[in-house]
C-alpha cells in the first residue's frame, strides 16, 4: 500500500522546486515531506538531520527555530530563506545560523 502525503502551499511550492532541480517528481515529494517534517521538529526543539552541503560534503546537524532557544539570536531584520528555497536553522554546534537547499536534504531523525 502507497502511503498518502498531505500536500500544502508552501509544501507544493517546494515539490516543484526540488522536482525542478533533482529532475525527479518521486524525489521532489519525498523530500518536500521531509523539509515539512524537519521544520516542525525545529519549531518544536531540537532536531537531528543530515543533509549534502553545496561542497558536496555530507553534513551530519543538531538545529532548531524553536522561539524559546533562539529569542537573543533573532533581530527581526532580513527576508526569510524560504523565498530563496531554503531552509534555515540555528546550529547548535557552531552558535550560529546556517540554511539548507531544499533538494540536499537527506535524512530527518
Amino acid at each position: 500500500m502507497n502511503p498518502i502525503i498531505m500536500v500544502n502551499g508552501q509544501s507544493l511550492k517546494r515539490v516543484k522546486v526540488i522536482a525542478e532541480r533533482t529532475d525527479s517528481i518521486k524525489s521532489g515529494i519525498i523530500k518536500a515531506a521531509m523539509i515539512a517534517n524537519l521544520k516542525e521538529k525545529l519549531n518544536k526543539g531540537i532536531a537531528r538531520f543530515v543533509y549534502v552541503k553545496k561542497n558536496n560534503e555530507v553534513r551530519e546537524a543538531w538545529g532548531t527555530t524553536c522561539p524559546s532557544f533562539i529569542e537573543k539570536y533573532v533581530n527581526g531584520r532580513g527576508a526569510s530563506r524560504e523565498l530563496y528555497n531554503t531552509t534555515a536553522y540555528f546550529d547548535i554546534d557552531s552558535c550560529g545560523w546556517r540554511s539548507l537547499r531544499w533538494e540536499s536534504i537527506l535524512k530527518v531523525f
